[in-house]
């Protein structure tokens, strides 16, 4: 007689935890799937902005370190410097008064555009991989997550069709402005909560709506007045606020002016909504003002009222102004567009205004068919008054001063305005027309006539000529093996100041991309950044030379030999004690190096060869 094997106790349990988990396992894999299935087509759509955006930034990414956007590599030289700093954070050393630049003052973080929240949040990856990394992911990311956001905003909020929302967040993650500030502007191009902040004024305004309102108003909710929705709104506001100055102040400054037109237009359309929501609104706005102050009071005190802060603007209004004829014309970074073009604004990472006649055209008539809505007529006041603000306090025309003044002209001079740059006011038709356009390809879309057909493919058709091209790129020298290899170390303490030779500056800041190297182990003198050093202690770019750099410079540029007595030697030691420099170090492929380090040994004494630089302790 046979006896089957006796059972542990615990096998039962055991064996019934683990189909159990299996279960869970498979459960949340059909629920993934689920929601990969639901959301398909608005994750072909993300994909879609990302190849898109990695597209037109892949000149950097065989080599970041050693690839630059050839249009603009001093700026792209300063955000590095941004991203190296502010990864310090995840280190423990972080403060709104750098010491890494511009010793001994500092640098106010909060005064220049030093993408803080971004560096903080890339701090793993920059620390990892090295700022130039950062940098080109956030190019690419800023493009495909501000078209992401606007078209989810445009899908979701307004309820348009999928194929109209795509072409309105194409067009404001990849409109002209947008391409061109891509030429390392980060703080201009991470627009992505803007869409957020939208979302959240219109949910403000629905919760605070106490009755029905007429169909197709943006706040058509029969309910009553939802104070926990308000609450909840006004909260979300705070935080995408908060975040947005951390992020990019001046975009939030043209997103607040251009929803405060779009709500003065609307209410002016719409009186019974604004009689009826006014209080409500009113309020949660000033829960949201108050809530983002607690946290915003002291950072903002500091950019205009703490050490190396600055209180005003350095940018000249009248040099910054959009030219009329510019309106019309098509960007040189457009497939359409011809380097001809690029005589009608600053430089090539403000073709802010660079639309084409076709777009606008197309635009005008869109507007009208759409309707007599009232989000139509608020979105064409905003369009009017910021594409008449970006022109500046002088109307130029084609290259030519008018003696016509241009609206800004009654802001000038008004604190925080004077800070932004009037042409980047047209940034903020991106969106304006984006809206509009996909307010007539959605009705279209909605009725069985020819327009069915004829809108959308007029609206792709005047799309295509603004089709952006992949940026310029070029490469650019290595760092030193003085810095790659950690050898600046023994001459220079972590957090000391090296004194690279020559010093940076804000047309030629190169040396910088050594402290980024070493993830701003060390600290720089003078270099690129706003400071109050202009004059009467107004913002400037950039900080006076001490003699000892000026005499450097001066041979640099011109391979000149100087006469060094004691006095210049004097001098030398007063600078470097003024700097609190550690060391002086100067690299072979410094211009004119065999000059200046005969002017160093002369200035310094023998010089020590480390790795790939000539150093002088000081």
């Amino acid at each position: 007689m046979s006896s089957a094997a006796p059972t542990a106790p615990d096998a039962a349990p055991d064996q019934a935890l683990r189909l159990v988990d299996q279960v869970d396992r498979r459960t949340r894999a059909v629920r993934l799937l689920a929601a990969v299935r639901r959301h398909r087509a608005d994750l072909l759509v993300a994909l879609i902005w990302v190849v898109l955006a990695g597209w037109l930034t892949h000149g950097l990414w065989p080599d970041p370190g050693g690839r630059t956007l050839a249009l603009n590599p001093e700026d792209q030289a300063l955000y590095e410097w941004f991203l190296a700093v502010d990864a310090r954070a995840l280190l423990g050393d972080f403060s709104l008064l750098t010491d890494r630049l511009n010793a001994p003052d500092g640098v106010n973080l909060m005064a220049n555009t030093t993408v803080i929240a971004l560096g903080i949040v890339c701090a793993p990856l920059t620390l990892l991989f090295g700022a130039p990394v950062t940098f080109a992911l956030l190019a690419a990311a800023n493009l495909a997550g501000t078209a992401l956001a606007w078209y989810l905003l445009f899908h979701r909020t307004l309820r348009a069709r999928r194929l109209a929302a795509a072409l309105g967040g194409g067009l404001c993650g990849f409109g002209p402005g947008m391409v061109s500030q891509t030429n390392s502007h980060l703080h201009m191009t991470a627009q992505w909560l803007v869409p957020v902040i939208v979302w959240l004024v219109v949910r403000l305004l629905r919760a605070a709506d106490p009755g029905p309102t007429p169909a197709g108003s943006v706040a058509a909710l029969p309910t009553g007045p939802d104070r926990r929705r308000m609450v909840s709104s006004a909260a979300g506001l705070a935080a995408a606020v908060t975040a947005q100055v951390f992020i990019g102040e001046e975009v939030l400054f043209l997103a607040a002016v251009t929803l405060l037109v779009m709500a003065i237009s609307y209410a002016v359309a719409d009186r019974d909504l604004a009689r009826r929501a006014l209080p409500g609104f009113a309020g949660g706005l000033a829960i949201a003002a108050g809530l983002a102050l607690m946290v915003l009071g002291y950072p903002l005190w500091f950019q205009f009222a703490g050490p190396q802060g600055v209180a005003d603007g350095m940018f000249s209004p009248a040099y910054f102004s959009a030219d009329l004829s510019s309106w019309w014309a098509i960007s040189p970074l457009s497939v359409a567009g011809s380097d001809q073009a690029s005589r009608l604004t600053t430089g090539p990472a403000e073709y802010n205004t660079f639309l084409g006649w076709p777009l606008l055209l197309v635009t005008a008539v869109c507007a009208i068919w759409a309707g007599r809505r009232r989000l139509v007529f608020s979105c064409v006041v905003a369009a009017l008054v910021m594409g008449a603000l970006s022109l500046g306090p002088e109307v130029v025309l084609g290259g030519t001063r008018t003696a016509l003044p241009g609206p800004y002209a009654l802001l000038a001079g008004l604190p925080v305005v004077d800070g932004a740059l009037p042409m980047r006011f047209a940034l903020a038709l991106l969106p304006i027309i984006a809206t509009l356009l996909v307010l007539a390809v959605d009705r279209a879309l909605r009725t069985t006539g020819r327009a069915r057909r004829l809108v959308p493919l007029a609206v792709v058709a005047t799309l295509l000529p603004i089709f952006p091209t992949p940026l310029p790129t070029a490469e650019r020298p290595e760092v030193p093996e003085f810095i790659t290899g950690g050898h600046w170390r023994q001459c220079v303490r972590p957090g000391g100041v090296l004194v690279p030779v020559p010093l940076p500056t804000p047309k030629e800041p190169w040396p910088m991309r050594w402290a980024t190297a070493a993830n701003a182990g060390f600290g720089l003198p003078e270099g690129f950044f706003i400071g109050p050093y202009g004059r009467g202690g107004t913002a400037a770019m950039g900080t006076f030379k001490q003699p000892t750099s000026a005499l450097l410079a001066d041979v640099a540029r011109r391979g000149d030999q100087p006469a060094i007595g004691d006095e210049q030697r004097r001098q030398a030691a007063r600078d470097a004690e003024f700097w609190g420099a550690s060391c002086v170090a100067l690299t072979d492929d410094a211009p004119h190096a065999e000059s200046l380090r005969a002017t160093l040994e002369q200035l310094y004494g023998p010089a020590t060869r480390i790795a790939d630089a000539w150093t002088w302790r000081v």
